[in-house]
């Protein structure tokens, strides 16, 4: 039931990116706006950002495991 990876790297930065053209044509004060947790625009700039950074740092994490286990 769950989606794959290949599925959710596409279909995650486009709900994203619909959700920033949404906030950009609905909201008036658009950038400003953006800081408030409440708001959709919050989340559509906040999701592909955060995808990129975790699994940055989950690699990184595996990669000083493996550095660690096998010096």
């Amino acid at each position: 039931m769950f989606l794959s990876l290949p599925t959710l790297t596409v279909l995650i930065p486009l709900v994203s990116l619909a959700g920033l053209f949404y906030s950009a044509s609905v909201e008036e004060n658009f950038p400003q706006g953006c800081t408030s947790t409440a708001s959709l625009c919050f989340y559509s700039l906040l999701l592909p950002i955060t995808i990129p950074v975790y699994v940055f740092f989950h690699l990184w994490t595996w990669m000083g495991i493996k550095l660690f286990r096998h010096n």
